[in-house]
């Protein structure tokens, strides 16, 4: 049995959603709540640094030969190749360093790695869905972001329509088409999950 396993008080809360939908906006937000008593999971990934981001603060960037070799020695808890040589995963090392510290996981994640984590720890894991209003408004917002090619975009939309039929397996599904609903059931929806007994 993993330390993770062991682990009965610590909870997972998993956010994935379509990229675009505002899932980083709710965790950051989430964040910033005491009483929730969350610490943000850092992913790991082999894509290139972006703008100001940070290593050990935004991602634990890694290149692909390295986090090839932390797969062979079974040092994540979830990965995924998201394009080739493109990988992103969550390493077992970074849910025992929050749960050490006496905190709940919050995880902002690719929606296969946030499934593969609720199956794992079904018991110990909240999984959310973050779904946008629509595909066009998807659109919208990704071009606004103004970071990626127009190839880039429509890639991740051609990939949204198949993450959002993966929704129903998910715990529970937050539509965000006014950000200060979503915000408020997010809160609601963690709130109720870290305070509630595993046991019963």
């Amino acid at each position: 049995m993993s330390k993770i396993e062991k682990n009965t008080t610590g909870k997972l809360i998993v956010f994935s959603a379509p990229s675009g939908s505002g899932k980083t906006t709710i965790v950051k937000h989430l964040l910033k709540q005491p009483q929730l008593n969350l610490e943000f999971s850092i992913s790991a990934t082999s894509r290139e640094r972006r703008g100001q981001e940070v290593d050990g603060k935004d991602y634990y960037f890694l290149s692909a030969k390295e986090f090839k070799n932390k797969i062979k020695n079974n040092e994540f808890l979830e990965w995924e190749e998201v394009y080739r040589d493109n990988f992103y995963g969550t390493l077992k090392t970074e849910v025992e360093r929050i749960w050490a510290m006496g905190k709940h996981v919050i995880f902002d994640i690719d929606v296969s790695g946030g499934l593969r984590i609720k199956r794992k720890y079904p018991e110990q894991t909240l999984a959310i869905f973050v779904k946008p209003p629509s595909i066009d408004e998807l659109k919208i917002r990704l071009k606004k972001r103004k970071t990626e090619s127009d190839d880039k975009i429509n890639m991740r939309i051609a990939k949204a329509s198949a993450e959002l039929a993966t929704a129903p397996l998910f715990d529970t599904i937050i539509v965000n088409d006014t950000l200060e609903h979503a915000l408020a059931q997010a809160e609601e929806l963690v709130g109720a999950f870290v305070n509630s007994n595993p046991e019963t």
